[in-house]
């Protein structure tokens, strides 16, 4: 009888995410279905699922001889912009999630404090004092306007600090004992055992600079250095009258993430607890 009880709730939570997983997903693959119908198709037919006439002409006219919306050349502007600001973020919020958790130094909680209360204005507030930032370094309409600005993420320096605090500190006495010193430490010990943390945080950078419109609107005015979302609004200007091709455009967009969270999900479920992987 009590396993029964107990099945009850655990039954209406699977129908109630499987329901939130198909409304989720309905418009996804409606979207990736209409991206290979024609624009004749799509005017007529109505809310049809299945294309009568499957066509690839969306994706060959943006990916194949577009000097107009060059699509694949925004793609991998973005690519390389998320990788390198990722790998960044990851060089940054690791080494400072050591100082504030791990080390001791004059001030510490107050600098971290003040930190952390910054993450109270909005982030749109700091547009124009970045904009004016970047101008002056002579970095607008370049990769480092894009890829240096958020390396230093309140927010993940916060996740990484709070699960390096929960590696037990006997881990470093007995190094130092052994004679190790704090960046030893720190690459041989605190780093590895951060492996999952530093994912999600690897996650999240990746997904936030790919997905980013605002920023790259502002400080890219050459059609060749755009991003993939950017130039989605290029494309929809310019193609108005054809949703199918901006349907297209949509999809090779979210492809990089989706494959991105496939593979990268358990890391994700495990950054639930700042303190996965951490016994003892």
């Amino acid at each position: 009888m009590k396993s029964k009880l107990l099945s009850f709730p655990k039954l209406v939570a699977f129908l109630f995410l499987l329901l939130m997983a198909v409304i989720w997903i309905i418009p996804l693959i409606w979207g990736a279905v209409t991206s290979f119908k024609t624009d004749m198709e799509f005017q007529t037919m109505g809310f049809k699922l299945l294309p009568v006439q499957w066509v690839t002409t969306n994706y060959t006219s943006l990916l194949v001889d577009n000097y107009s919306t060059p699509l694949l050349h925004w793609f991998f502007n973005s690519l390389f912009i998320s990788v390198a600001h990722t790998l960044l973020v990851l060089i940054v919020v690791s080494f400072a999630g050591f100082a504030y958790g791990r080390m001791r130094f004059k001030g510490r909680n107050a600098i971290f404090l003040f930190l952390m209360a910054t993450m109270m204005f909005p982030g749109v507030v700091n547009l124009i004092p970045l904009y004016k930032i970047v101008d002056s370094l002579g970095w607008v309409n370049t990769y480092w306007a894009a890829v240096v600005p958020g390396a230093a993420g309140v927010f993940n320096i916060f996740l990484v600090r709070q699960f390096m605090v929960n590696i037990p500190l006997e881990v470093d006495e007995a190094a130092r004992i052994d004679g190790a010193g704090d960046f030893q430490i720190f690459f041989r010990i605190v780093l590895p055992l951060s492996r999952p943390i530093l994912m999600v945080v690897a996650l999240f950078s990746f997904t936030g600079s790919w997905n980013d419109f605002l920023w790259p609107s502002i400080v890219f005015n050459d059609i060749e250095r755009m991003t993939i979302t950017s130039g989605l609004q290029l494309l929809q200007g310019m193609y108005t009258g054809e949703p199918t091709l901006q349907m297209a455009g949509a999809i090779v967009a979210i492809i990089p993430t989706f494959i991105l969270y496939l593979f990268a999900q358990k890391y994700f479920l495990q950054s639930m607890s700042l303190s996965a992987g951490i016994k003892g």
